[in-house]
């Protein structure tokens, strides 16, 4: 993440001053850094992320050399310092820690060594001390414009025994010139900048009340009368941060927290460009889940009902279960609880194991609309068998009873599990809108050795893919089911890259089912212009015309409704005319 984090104090004697600061260099050392080399050449290794600039090179000297780099430093003069506005000592040369993974340093010191980042770092410590403070003096606040970037800046107190109030007042920023990024980290930020905080807080709270006890100052103070108050202290105008909290490592330990601070909230957003309106499978999926919502409402509101709640949920009777497909969330979306076993792990894997013909035939009747009865004994290779095959269809078209007991009608489902021992009806079997896929055990045989393996999880099944109508082989098929076929056969498409393609072709058809219904359906417009539309769609053939009719179905209710809310509108009737 592009930002840097800083801690902030305000002096009773120098008002705002940072104290410690962690910025990130996204650039490695260059050749000779640590060698004293100009200061030329380090400004010349600049890089620019995020529109804030960030030097590449660290200013490491010895401290006899702390002269020399007081006067080179963008930061305040060591006359213009006391105790409390110093962290770390002269000539230290701060801290670092390198990120093998990104190559990223996060880098530690009082002062930014920039000056374009020092000015950056100084006005926002003056903004968060002074004038961009919330309601009680503690507490978080955003604030910042384009220029100078923006800030989440938390306010807080530490116990001091000699301080004015007993307290003095500090603050932890974040810098940043993304605004949305940076509102976006806002509740992570608070989370962990207030663990920082407490733990502040903790270590002086401590270290103040083991003063109290030894020595009270309020008495002191209350029988100290008529004395300026500055002369009370007996010079202590101003302590360290490491004096109050008795913590000789404290800023090793902040430098640890605010790299780790940086890195993890880079690291928990990432960008996603989305181009275009939402497909149609995330409004199906979006409306699903807001159905799910309502009809849980519903059931919560009519805890009383429970006889009539009772009637109209799906009951395993007869031997019959249908897997509750009404009521069960992860049904509406097509999914269910995730197997110990998956069989079938993509088309192409489907594809090689029932072999070419009877893929063929059974991803044409997918495709169709058709129902696919699979009939098998073992529920995780018939359920791994949908989850492959429903990424052929849009999500709208898409019903699923996963296993049952009992044929269901294909009004209820085109994805259909059954038992074994079920009896299909005769007029499916016939029938060349379904297509069923019996499952049998395979015997063990000297030609498949390890077809009885258990590791080899297909090797002990048959596969027998039969239809009513059989597909002639000489038949073009809808054009999208040759070019998935093209895409499975090409080894040189992996299996994510043939996923991203089945992504493409059902987001193609389905912008032309989108001109299909606005023609049909909304303007009513005569057969003839249909098929000049669909000519021109490239979709005139007969299995292509079925396949748009069945993903017709598929649409979303927020798609309809869009386009027939415009047809109904004054503003699209006058334009028509």
């Amino acid at each position: 993440m592009n930002a840097i984090v800083a801690l902030c104090h305000f002096c009773e004697l120098h008002g705002p001053r940072t104290l410690f600061c962690t910025e990130v260099l996204h650039s490695p050392l260059p050749q000779g850094a640590g060698n004293g080399d100009s200061p030329g050449q380090g400004e010349q290794a600049e890089e620019e992320e995020g529109g804030i600039q960030m030097s590449s090179r660290i200013r490491s000297h010895s401290p006899a050399e702390g002269a020399s780099a007081e006067s080179s430093s963008p930061g305040p003069k060591k006359s213009d310092m006391c105790e409390g506005c110093r962290s770390l000592a002269a000539g230290h040369p701060g801290y670092i820690s390198h990120d093998k993974e990104t190559s990223i340093k996060y880098v530690s010191h009082q002062h930014p060594n920039h000056p374009q980042l020092f000015s950056i770092v100084r006005q926002a410590c003056v903004r968060s001390l002074s004038c961009e403070v919330c309601p009680g003096r503690e507490g978080p606040i955003f604030f910042g414009d384009e220029q100078h970037g923006f800030v989440f800046s938390h306010t807080f107190f530490i116990k001091d025994s000699l301080a004015r109030g007993f307290q003095r007042w500090y603050s932890i920023i974040a810098i940043m010139m993304d605004r949305i990024y940076l509102i976006n980290s806002w509740p992570f930020l608070l989370e962990k900048i207030r663990g920082i905080i407490d733990e502040l807080q903790g270590k002086a709270l401590k270290v103040f009340e083991a003063e109290q006890y030894g020595c009270p100052q309020r008495a002191q103070r209350m029988n100290t009368a008529f004395t300026p108050f500055l002369h009370q202290r007996n010079g202590n105008a101003a302590r360290s941060l490491t004096s109050l909290t008795s913590d000789e490592n404290l800023w090793a330990c902040l430098h640890t927290s605010f790299a780790w601070l940086l890195k993890a909230c880079g690291s928990r957003l990432t960008e996603k460009l989305l181009e275009g309106a939402p497909t149609e499978d995330t409004l199906v999926q979006m409306e699903k889940l807001a159905d799910l919502e309502e009809e849980s409402e519903g059931w919560d509101n009519s805890e009383g009902e429970e006889e009539e709640r009772t009637l109209s949920v799906p009951e395993v009777t007869d031997g019959r279960e249908i897997a509750k497909c009404p009521t069960t969330p992860s049904l509406l979306c097509g999914s269910w609880l995730p197997r110990k076993l998956s069989v079938f792990k993509s088309l192409r894997h489907m594809r090689q194991v029932l072999g070419a013909p009877s893929f063929r035939m059974l991803a044409w009747h997918v495709l169709m609309g058709n129902q696919v009865i699979w009939k098998g004994q073992d529920m995780d290779l018939v359920q791994s068998a949908f989850d492959v095959l429903r990424t052929m269809l849009p999500v709208g078209c898409v019903r699923i009873i996963p296993y049952s007991s009992q044929y269901e009608e294909a009004y209820r489902c085109n994805f259909l599990g059954l038992s074994p021992h079920v009896q299909i009806p005769s007029y499916i079997q016939t029938s060349e809108f379904a297509v069923i896929v019996e499952v049998h055990t395979a015997t063990c045989s000297s030609v498949y050795p390890v077809a009885c393996d258990e590791d080899q999880s297909l090797s002990k099944y048959e596969f027998v893919v039969t239809s009513g109508g059989p597909i002639a082989t000489d038949r073009v098929g809808p054009t999208i089911l040759n070019k998935i076929e093209a895409a499975l056969t090409n080894q040189n498409l992996s299996v994510d890259v043939v996923d991203q393609c089945l992504v493409c072709l059902k987001e193609e058809w389905m912008n032309k089912v989108k001109v299909l219904f606005k023609f049909t359906k909304v303007d009513s417009r005569p057969k003839e212009d249909t098929q000049k539309l669909l000519s021109i769609l490239g979709a005139a053939e007969e299995d292509n015309v079925k396949l748009l009719k069945f993903w017709m179905t598929g649409l979303s209710k927020t798609y309809k409704s869009h386009l027939m809310s415009t047809v109904r509108s004054p503003t699209s009737s006058e334009s028509r005319n």
